[in-house]
């Protein structure tokens, strides 16, 4: 009794320690004083998560966050980070280690550091994101245990750092789970690890937490357009002045937060005088937001997107979206992308395809995809990876979802090029389910009213070439979105048969079609895998979809060929989705051209509007 209540005394202490907590997301993170801790990490592969759990699966209170060294020669640790190897962070350890390529578990990562700290300010630790799992340890003290692998999440560690050297340890777990979002099967690589950025970002002990930007809806006959701001502090705290600045707007104006920490206004600007952010004029203003002396700096870019009919009107005027697909891979051996160099590649070959949009699938990609997407001109629909079969009743489940739309939304909500918010796809049909996505739906509009809402829908009802859309998430999209893959999983020859029946004014995107080929691998076109059935398949789909009344947009599947453990085919998958109008290589294939042109003739239909 002695001993358990010695190891339970010693437990308690190590959760009483954990005084750090997360933070609401900093907006504009790269903007701040920050500190990357990028590099060299060392890494512990921990199959049975020993140095989580005892052998009783009990807390380990002599677990690897305690980064433990021996202090006699009789004391027995076996573990040493010291001796660990090195895994360049950010990545994934399904490419670093070929050891690790088909690992779904626990792995140790650690980064020793060096401190100074600042009088007056305080210290977020920032992940862009780890994939799935993670618990954090700063000087062996647990500061945070967050769930969601693919958006960002900062921790104030003020008190836990100390002068000199400090010591980051992350527990990291990509196991799948049925209750997790997503759920235990999906159609991409688990790809495991601390993936996107770390950093150590500098803040006062007030500061601006977030903002947004929009541009107001004008008449054709208003001279003056409406651009509205909302920012808010950290803490609820009355009489800050914020200074605003848009210099080549000439509007400088100092806003007073009230009770709440808050600000709102806006700013009249002569339409004549306003860029609008567009594909062919990505305008971005540089804007400038002072409080206490320390100035916050943007680019923004003012737009509209609304919907009318069976249109989508990007500032107004009706555009159709000629996009794609991508998944968030590496080209040229896979991993989970994590540079600006990744984007610029990925927006390259979209580009060359005629893209003037793309479907960033199925979760919320690397800010850096964002921006670069924003400096090109190129639209952009985001999602959270509600897909396939989630747990519909789980209050957890939907809790998790609601974090990772509302953390997708609080990062990207100023980026003009944004401007569908997806929050599911492919679901099966259940009332169950549609309390959940109905429920996401109205919490993304409180947080975000300015886009659209969509998610990624199936067609349900089919009779001989009859294709009829029902789903009762319609009430709650502003675009009705489906996939479809007439040609691949349906005959291709019944594609100039077939009728669909779409029984919404709303508009339509097509968000997903298409079929695999491998890159020179040629035959007849009524053979699999063939670039020529591929390219046969796309002509059929394109006369067939060319006749979907309110077609407003296309993201064929998908941009390259990308990692799936669910494709086993030897010598013609190989562990890859050999879906991609591009190779893994980036090298084209016969279809590629076959969109090309098609993009080519909406782009004029869009320069006649």
């Amino acid at each position: 009794m002695k001993k358990y209540l010695t190891t339970l005394l010693a437990l308690i202490a190590i959760v009483a320690t954990a005084q750090a907590a997360e933070v609401p997301l900093l907006g504009n993170v790269y903007a701040r004083q920050a500190t990357l801790l990028n590099g060299d990490w060392k890494y512990i592969v921990d199959v049975q998560e020993e140095g989580y759990y005892d052998y009783r699966m009990n807390l380990n209170r002599w677990g690897f966050f305690q980064n433990a060294k021996p202090q006699r020669p009789e004391d027995l640790i076996e573990y040493d980070f010291d001796k660990a190897p090195k895994m360049q962070i950010p990545s994934d350890w399904n490419t670093k280690d070929e050891h690790l390529f088909l690992y779904e578990g626990t792995v140790w990562f650690k980064k020793s550091f060096t401190y100074h700290k600042q009088e007056g300010q305080h210290t977020l630790l920032y992940f862009g994101a780890v994939n799935y799992d993670c618990h954090v340890y700063v000087n062996t003290k647990h500061v945070t245990h967050h769930i969601g692998g693919f958006t960002p999440f900062n921790i104030d560690v003020t008190d836990q750092l100390k002068e000199g050297e400090n010591v980051l340890i992350v527990k990291v777990d990509n196991k799948r789970h049925r209750d997790n979002v997503p759920t235990q099967i999906f159609d991409w690589w688990n790809y495991g690890g601390i993936t996107r950025d770390v950093m150590l970002v500098n803040v006062a002990n007030t500061y601006i937490e977030n903002y947004k930007w929009n541009l107001e809806k004008a008449g054709e006959k208003d001279k003056k357009r409406t651009i509205s701001l909302t920012a808010n502090l950290n803490k609820a705290e009355a009489g800050q002045q914020i200074t605003i600045n848009i210099p080549e707007l000439k509007l400088k104006q100092t806003l007073t937060t009230d009770a709440e920490g808050k600000v709102q206004a806006q700013f009249q600007i002569q339409k004549s005088k306003l860029q609008l952010w567009c594909p062919e004029n990505p305008k971005l203003y540089n804007v400038e937001m002072t409080l206490n002396g320390e100035t916050l700096k943007d680019e923004v870019g003012f737009r509209t997107i609304e919907t009318k009919g069976r249109q989508i009107l990007l500032n107004g005027k009706p555009i159709f979206l000629h996009g794609i697909s991508i998944h968030e891979e590496k080209p040229n051996g896979g991993g989970r992308c994590n540079s600006l160099a990744d984007a610029k590649t990925l927006l390259d070959w979209a580009q060359e395809l005629g893209c003037n949009y793309v479907r960033l699938a199925h979760y919320p990609h690397n800010e850096f995809m964002v921006r670069e997407a924003e400096r090109r001109g190129i639209l952009v629909w985001s999602e959270i990876p509600v897909y396939w079969t989630i747990s519909w009743k789980n209050e957890g489940t939907f809790n998790n979802a609601k974090r990772q739309l509302t953390d997708m939304i609080m990062r990207d909500q100023n980026r003009a090029n944004v401007i569908i918010w997806s929050i599911a796809n492919e679901t099966p049909h259940s009332a169950d389910r549609d309390t959940f996505l109905g429920n996401l739906a109205k919490y993304a509009r409180t947080l975000d009213n300015t886009r659209l809402i969509s998610m990624a829908m199936e067609v349900t009802g089919q009779s001989n070439y009859v294709n009829r859309l029902h789903d009762n998430m319609h009430e709650h999209v502003d675009v009705v979105s489906f996939n479809q893959y007439i040609g691949w999983y349906r005959d291709v020859n019944d594609a100039p048969k077939m009728k669909w029946e779409i029984p919404y004014e709303k508009p339509v995107i097509i968000s997903e079609f298409g079929g695999g080929a491998k890159y020179g691998y040629h035959g007849a076109k009524n053979q699999r895998w063939t670039e020529e059935f591929q390219e046969n398949l796309y002509k059929e789909n394109i006369a067939m979809l060319d006749k979907i009344e309110g077609l407003a947009g296309t993201t064929p599947w998908i941009l390259k060929d990308f990692r799936s453990p669910r494709r086993v085919l030897n010598g013609i998958q190989d562990y890859y989705n050999m879906k991609g109008l591009y190779s893994d290589k980036g090298e084209k294939k016969k279809a590629f051209y076959v969109v090309k042109a098609w993009y080519d003739k909406k782009e004029q239909w869009n320069k006649q509007q």
